[in-house]
């Protein structure tokens, strides 16, 4: 089993989903960690309920990073896992895609995930590991997707960028990319319930297992990452789809 005693992790976005499930699942393999999320009430909620501390910030601002960071380094030494997790689904077509549905995705997404890891770098210990929070639409060209797909992508080429330059540090940098993973980030994607449910049933179609995948899965992925377990592991990217991207063309 990944131990993960002694080491410091912070967990943007923890305060519920896939964020929530990896600092459950990192707390209770001995990892001291911090969790961010923009709603103080749903902090405070969830870092009374994981035993951990919470930090209002938000990643789509740049100043809450820098505050995030000086407020991490006030109460630890160094941070030995960085989970950037938060994050933001919104879908249009392209053609009704608008500046501000643009803005909204791509601050938090890409942005703010860019500056997250930008602005920790200084505060990461040796042999520290960083883990990105993408997604099968990186690649999966799903239609009203442009610019949520677009903040994926060019997350993976972050991930692939920053492995390289942070391997003279040990510092590992990796991604995971879910598929359907039944998280409160559909309660928040714009659609309406009828259309909810018909995309849900729509995606259960395409899931050779035939299931939405739960958080929890992706977290125990993510705990492995963040161990000494996966010490000679950068610069990768893994799917957890329940087999999506498989995509055959005949079955």
């Amino acid at each position: 089993m990944s131990n993960l005693t002694n080491k410091t992790v912070v967990v943007t976005g923890g305060n519920s989903g896939i964020g929530y499930a990896a600092a459950k699942e990192m707390t209770a393999k001995g990892a001291k960690v911090f969790i961010t999320g923009r709603n103080k009430e749903a902090v405070a909620q969830a870092a009374s309920e994981l035993g951990v501390t919470g930090i209002v910030s938000d990643q789509g601002d740049l100043k809450a990073i820098d505050s995030l960071v000086a407020e991490v380094k006030a109460q630890a030494d160094g941070v030995d896992v960085l989970f950037i997790n938060a994050g933001v689904a919104l879908f249009s077509p392209v053609e009704q895609a608008d500046e501000a549905h643009f803005d909204g995705i791509m601050d938090v997404n890409f942005k703010g995930a860019y500056f997250t890891l930008s602005k920790f770098i200084p505060i990461l210990n040796e042999g520290a590991s960083v883990i990105f929070l993408s997604s099968s639409s990186a690649t999966s060209g799903m239609a009203t997707s442009s610019v949520y797909s677009a903040s994926k992508a060019a997350m993976n080429s972050l991930v692939r960028v920053a492995s390289s330059e942070l391997a003279p540090k040990r510092i590992r940098v990796n991604s995971v990319s879910p598929g359907p993973i039944d998280t409160p980030i559909f309660g928040k994607a714009g659609l309406d319930d009828a259309t909810r449910d018909g995309f849900a049933t729509a995606i259960v179609n395409r899931v050779p297992l035939k299931r939405f995948g739960a958080a929890e899965e992706v977290a125990k992925l993510v705990s492995f990452l963040a161990s000494d377990d996966a010490a000679f592991v950068t610069g990768a990217d893994y799917v957890v789809d329940g087999g999506v991207g498989v995509n055959a063309v005949f079955s």
